[in-house]
C-alpha cells in the first residue's frame, strides 16, 4: 500500500517572534537571519503560516551562532508571550487561574504545532502539577534550545497571566548539564536536575491557584468552544492505519520497537480486534511499522543533521548497522548515499 511521506512536524511562525526578540536583546538585527529562512514580514504575518521543525532547529542553531549565546533558548522563553501560540494562547490568556491556563495551553498545543515525537502533557496530583515537554533525544546543538525555550516560556507566560512572579518548585532536564546550567536556577526555587528522565517543571498548588485579573468568563468560554472545534477538525483521522502511524513516533525510541500488543493497549482495543480491523483495511501491523520507519528514516536523513547512529536510536533499531541494512532494503542505497543525493537535489 502506498504511503504519504511523513513530515517530522511543524510549528506556527508565531514562535519566531520570541527568537527574533532574543536576538535583538543582544543588540543585533534579526531580520537578515530570518530572511535567509524565508521569514520576511509578509510570511510572519500570514494566517496559519507554519515552519517545519527541522528548519526551526536550523534557524535556532544559526541564531545561537550569530549571538554567541548558548543559552539563547532561555532568552526566547523570557521573551515569549501567550499570543504567539495563536488561538490556544489567546484562549489561555483568558483562563481564570494559572491551573486552567496550563490546562488550556497543553490541551490545545496541536493547534499551533505538531511533532511526530510527541506532545506536551500536564500531570496533576494532590500537591501540584508537572508540565512536561516530550523527549527529543538524542540531544545536539540543534535541539537543546527548544527545551530551554519551552520550559522558560511556560513560566514566563503563566507569570504574565497572573501578573505575579512564578518560580518552579523543581525543574528536570533530560540532556547533560550545559555550560549555562546556572542560568536555569533563576527559574526555580528548588533543584534543577540535568540528565533527568523527563523535561519538566513542577508548580505548587499555591502557584496553580493564582488568579488572572483580566479573566472574562464569557470570552473564555467562547474561545474554548472555538479551540475545541479547531482541535476536532485538525485531529480527525481517516483510518486506523493513520491512528497507528501517529502513535508509533513517540513509541519508537532507544533501540526498541513497539509491538502489536502495546499499540492495541494504546488504542484501547483487544489485540485480536486490532489485527482483524487491520486485515479489513488490507494491511498488517508489521507493514505499518516498516512503512513508518522507512518514511521517518527518509525524513530524518533528508531534513536533519542527525548522525545515522542517532537516527537508528530514534527509530528503535538496536544498532546503526541494523538500521543501515534495513534502509538498504527499503531504498536500495545506503543512508549516506541517500543523504548525498538529497543534498544535490536541493
Amino acid at each position: 500500500m502506498p504511503t504519504t511521506p511523513i513530515k517530522l512536524g511543524d510549528l506556527s511562525v508565531g514562535y519566531i517572534h520570541s527568537l527574533a526578540d532574543a536576538v535583538a536583546s543582544h543588540g543585533l538585527d534579526p531580520a537578515p537571519l530570518l530572511l535567509q529562512y524565508g521569514l520576511d514580514p509578509l510570511r510572519l504575518g500570514e494566517a496559519g503560516a507554519r515552519l517545519s521543525i527541522p528548519r526551526y532547529m536550523r534557524l535556532g542553531h544559526a541564531a545561537i551562532q550569530l549571538t554567541g549565546d548558548a543559552a539563547l533558548g532561555l532568552r526566547m522563553g523570557r521573551a515569549s508571550r501567550m499570543t504567539q501560540a495563536g488561538l490556544a494562547g489567546v484562549t489561555a490568556a483568558q483562563a481564570p487561574t494559572v491551573r486552567e491556563a496550563a490546562r488550556t495551553l497543553i490541551r490545545f498545543t496541536p493547534l499551533n504545532q505538531s511533532n511526530y515525537r510527541g506532545q506536551a502533557s500536564l500531570h496533576e496530583d494532590a500537591r501540584g502539577a508537572w508540565l512536561r515537554f516530550y523527549s527529543i533525544s538524542p540531544y545536539n546543538p540543534y535541539n537543546r534550545f527548544v527545551v530551554d525555550s519551552v520550559l522558560a516560556g511556560w513560566l514566563q507566560q503563566l507569570t504574565t497571566l497572573c501578573q505575579m512572579p512564578i518560580s518552579a518548585e523543581r525543574i528536570d532536564v533530560e540532556y547533560a548539564a550545559p555550560t549555562y546550567a546556572e542560568q536555569y536556577q533563576a527559574l526555580s526555587s528548588g533543584p534543577v536536575t540535568f540528565g533527568a528522565e523527563h523535561n519538566q517543571l513542577r508548580l505548587s498548588l499555591a502557584s496553580l491557584a493564582l488568579r488572572n485579573p483580566d479573566h472574562c468568563p464569557s470570552t473564555y468560554k467562547h474561545l474554548l468552544i472555538l479551540c475545541e472545534q479547531e482541535l476536532e477538525q485538525r485531529t480527525r483521522t481517516r483510518s486506523l492505519r493513520e491512528r497507528i502511524t501517529q502513535l508509533l513516533g513517540p513509541l519508537l525510541n532507544g533501540g526498541r520497537e513497539p509491538d502489536l500488543e502495546e499499540v492495541a493497549a494504546r488504542l484501547k482495543l483487544p489485540t485480536w480486534t486490532l489485527r482483524r480491523k487491520l486485515a479489513d483495511e488490507g494491511t498488517q501491523f508489521r507493514a505499518i511499522l516498516n512503512d513508518t520507519r522507512r518514511d521517518l528514516a527518509m525524513a530524518y536523513i533528508r531534513d536533519t543533521e542527525l548522525a545515522f547512529g542517532e537516527i537508528a536510536y530514534l527509530l528503535g533499531f538496536a544498532s546503526a548497522e541494523a538500521f543501515a541494512r534495513a534502509f538498504k532494503r527499503w531504498k536500495g542505497q545506503t543512508p549516506g548515499d541517500y543523504r548525498r543525493d538529497s543534498v544535490r537535489a536541493l
